[in-house]
């Protein structure tokens, strides 16, 4: 008899973005850029449909002259 390994839930690049939208530092647009294989403007596009979805999506600040700007998820429609 043999082990069926049957594969798991598949990752879509809109899960891709959110997970890496939740992390605690967020993610700038390049990360999200070269995580996802989009152009710029289909990242900005993604946010903003998760934005009309209900998720709070903050832009968090550079922390020092020339960083990137992150973004980050800070409450879901569940929560809103």
């Amino acid at each position: 008899m043999t082990k069926s390994t049957a594969p798991g839930p598949r990752e879509t690049k809109s899960d891709l973005v959110r997970r890496l939208l939740s992390r605690k530092t967020g993610a700038d647009l390049v990360a999200l850029q070269e995580a996802t294989g989009w152009k710029p403007h289909s990242v900005r596009a993604a946010l903003s449909v998760m934005r009309k979805a209900g998720y709070t999506i903050d832009r968090v600040p550079a922390k020092t002259d020339g960083a990137a700007v992150h973004h980050r998820i800070t409450g879901t429609p569940e929560t809103a």
